[in-house]
C-alpha cells in the first residue's frame, strides 16, 4: 500500500536544533519517501519580531549571525534526512517566527511534524505553546513525534485512534483510517468513556436514577463512528476497543504499543487548550509514541 498518492503536496518538518527537532526530521522523511511526496524543511528567524515596534533597527550583524545559523541547521537537518530516507528535500528559511512560517505553510502541506517539547533547551522554538497553536489552528494534520525517532520494528504496530462518540471525532477516524492504509498496518480504534471529570459529574445523576451506559451501548456508538469506513477501506483489518476508563489513560497506555496515535481537535481559531481539550493535550505532553492531531481541513 506504499505507493505514491495522488497530489504532491509536501510533508513539513519544523527545524530548531534540538533532537526533538532531529527526530521530527527523519520520522517526516521516512513518511516522505514512503508517500513518494517532497519533504519541506522549515525554520523560522524570527527577525520579523525584532523589528517589530523599534524605534532603533536591531544591529546588522545580528540579523546575519541568525540567518547563518537558519541555513546551518536547515544543512544539518537534510543531511538527517537524507541518511534516513531517499525523500526529496527542500529548504526554507523564514523572517517570520516558527508558528507563523509553519502556519502559512500549513495551508497546502500534507501534514506539520514537530519534535516534542520534552526536548527543548535554550534556543529551541517548538515548545508546547507553538505545538499547540499549530495543532489548533493549522489547515492540516500536526504530528508531535515523542519517545525518539521510532525504530524500524515500529512498522509493525497499529495506527491507534482515539473514538470519543461524537462527530467531532469525524475527522480523526477519516485521517486514521488513511494513516493506517498508507502503512500498510491495522488501525485500532479505541472507545473510552466513564470516569474524566464530566463523566464523574454524570455519573452521579445517573447513579441517582439507577441508570448507567453499558457496553453495549457504548460499542454501539463506536460502530457507528466506523460506520462507511469500511466499505472505504476493505482490505484494512480493524480492531475495536471499548473500555470503561479515562480517555487520556487508555490511550497513553495504547501509546505504548502504536506507532501513531491519532486524536481531533475541536476546530481552528479561538484559544488552543479550549480547542484541543485536555485529553489531546495530555497526549501531546505524554504520550510514548508520535502523536497526529487531526484538523477540520485534514485530508491525509
Amino acid at each position: 500500500m506504499n505507493t505514491p498518492e495522488s497530489g504532491t503536496a509536501a510533508i513539513v518538518a519544523g527545524v530548531d536544533g534540538t533532537p526533538g527537532s532531529t527526530d521530527a526530521v527523519c520520522w517526516a522523511a521516512t513518511t516522505a519517501a514512503n508517500r513518494g511526496v517532497p519533504l519541506v524543511l522549515a525554520h523560522g528567524l524570527g527577525t520579523a519580531e525584532l523589528y517589530r515596534g523599534q524605534v532603533v533597527p536591531p544591529p546588522e550583524h545580528l540579523v546575519l549571525e541568525l540567518r547563518n545559523r537558519g541555513h546551518q541547521l536547515l544543512r544539518q537537518a537534510r543531511n538527517a534526512a537524507k541518511a534516513t530516507a531517499d525523500a526529496e528535500v527542500h529548504l526554507r528559511l523564514s523572517e517570520d517566527t516558527a508558528a507563523a512560517a509553519l502556519l502559512e505553510l500549513s495551508g497546502e502541506a500534507r501534514m506539520i511534524v514537530l519534535g516534542a517539547s520534552e526536548h527543548t533547551r535554550v534556543g529551541a522554538v517548538f515548545g508546547d505553546s507553538v505545538t499547540l497553536a499549530l495543532a489548533a489552528h493549522a489547515h492540516c494534520p500536526v504530528v508531535s513525534v515523542r519517545g525518539g525517532a521510532p525504530a524500524a520494528s515500529t512498522a509493525t504496530l497499529p495506527v491507534v485512534v482515539g473514538v470519543d462518540g461524537t462527530p467531532l471525532s469525524e475527522h480523526a477516524v477519516a485521517t486514521a483510517f488513511a494513516e493506517a492504509s498508507a502503512r500498510d498496518t491495522y488501525l485500532v480504534a479505541v472507545h473510552a468513556w466513564g470516569t474524566d471529570q464530566t463523566t464523574r459529574v454524570f455519573g452521579e445523576v445517573a447513579a441517582y436514577y439507577a441508570w448507567s451506559p453499558s457496553v453495549e451501548s457504548e460499542t454501539a456508538v463506536l460502530a457507528e463512528r466506523l460506520a462507511g469506513w469500511h466499505e472505504r477501506y476493505p482490505d484494512l483489518d480493524v480492531q475495536r476497543v471499548v473500555v470503561r476508563d479515562e480517555p487520556r489513560t487508555a490511550l497513553l497506555q495504547w501509546s505504548h504499543k502504536a506507532q501513531l496515535l491519532v486524536v481531533g481537535s475541536r476546530g481552528r481559531g479561538g484559544f488552543a487548550g479550549l480547542l484541543l481539550g485536555s485529553t489531546s493535550q495530555a497526549l501531546l505532553r505524554h504520550a510514548s509514541c508520535p502523536v497526529l492531531i487531526a484538523t477540520e481541513a485534514a485530508t491525509i
